[in-house]
């Protein structure tokens, strides 16, 4: 006898004389003791669906039905069809996968040719937000840029880039964007550190000196600009910066998505990764390459300016921001996971 009729036979035989739950039993040993094609997956749920109308009629105390077998016809046709080759998985439930990783996020490359420009953001003369203990911006920035640079050379990447620029503000933006673009570049990360508008500060003493803080608010966050000429490379870069730090156990700054935050609200592009977009940085909207900006996290922060302010945070941050690099540039590695 073959398996396909015997199953069905058993599942006959199953339904008019025990109850639906033992048919189950029945079927579920079926498949278990009998090796199955993968062109014959959906045997299953033909199993089920006539023990339901099967049970019905039992009651009934119709006569069973004779087993057949299909048509020569029927079988040739199913042999043929692409998509009896398809295993429906719907039985095991949900699963939830990070749609970053179902997709290649971009063509294989390779290491040693590949360019990322590591932005220092901001200047000496324009060091941006100052920390909670009077350490400028500037020099976190420096840091921790330099430490990306030093992982991603040490993993194969040693076109790496550092970009350094002087002047102030506006002008230093526009050098640092015309300096990326004449590189040229495949990816650009701006590296900065985060504070708070100043309606959150509040006054206090450090080594004698006065100084402002808020502990109110603390994480990472990565911004993207939808004005960015590759707005769709810029996204999935960003979005496995931010799977790789929370897999490093860091957590994302959430207030730029609550209206407290006023005109410096985000759009929260991923609230599992902390993506917004923040479309009018000059640094993401003018560059021709793919661009991220990093908030590597808050020294407006008590604690967590004493985070940032060590070797060992630096090097969580670095190796994060490599592996989402490996990622990006050979889609393989986010099968892996991050180890």
């Amino acid at each position: 006898m073959k398996r396909r009729e015997f199953i069905c036979v058993l599942g006959s035989i199953a339904s008019g004389y025990w109850p639906r739950r033992r048919t189950i039993i029945v079927a579920m040993a079926a498949m278990v003791l009998l090796p199955i094609e993968v062109s014959d997956a959906g045997w299953l749920s033909d199993v089920f669906k006539s023990s339901s109308k099967q049970g019905k009629s039992s009651k009934q105390a119709k006569p069973l039905k004779r087993v057949t077998s299909p048509k020569p016809a029927a079988l040739a046709k199913r042999a043929v069809s692409p998509k009896r080759h398809n295993v429906k998985l719907a039985a095991l439930g949900p699963v939830h996968v990070n749609p970053a990783a179902l997709k290649p996020v971009a063509t294989r490359c390779d290491p040693a040719k590949f360019r990322i420009v590591l932005d220092v953001g901001h200047t000496a003369e324009s060091e941006g937000a100052i920390s909670a203990r009077n350490v400028s911006e500037f020099v976190f920035n420096l840091r921790l840029a330099k430490r990306i640079e030093q992982k991603l050379k040490a993993e194969g990447f040693a076109e790496t880039r550092l970009l350094l620029t002087e002047g102030k503000a506006r002008r230093s933006l526009v050098k640092r964007v015309a300096a990326a673009n004449n590189l040229p570049a495949d990816l650009l990360l701006s590296i900065h550190h985060d504070s708070v508008p100043n309606k959150f500060l509040e006054d206090w003493e450090f080594e004698g000196k006065k100084s402002r803080f808020s502990d109110r608010f603390s994480g990472y966050s990565v911004f993207v600009s939808r004005n960015n000429p590759d707005f769709k490379t810029s996204l999935s870069f960003a979005e496995l910066i931010g799977k790789e730090m929370k897999a490093q156990g860091l957590d994302y700054a959430q207030q730029y998505s609550q209206p407290i935050m006023g005109r410096y609200q985000r759009p929260l592009l991923n609230k599992e990764t902390g993506v917004y977009r923040y479309d009018e940085l000059i640094v993401l909207r003018k560059t021709r390459m793919a661009a991220v900006l990093l908030e590597a996290g808050s020294i407006i922060n008590r604690d967590e300016e004493l985070k940032m302010s060590s070797p060992e945070r630096r090097d969580i941050i670095s190796s994060g921001v490599a592996t989402a690099v490996k990622e990006f540039c050979e889609p393989r590695w986010a099968m892996l996971g991050p180890l």
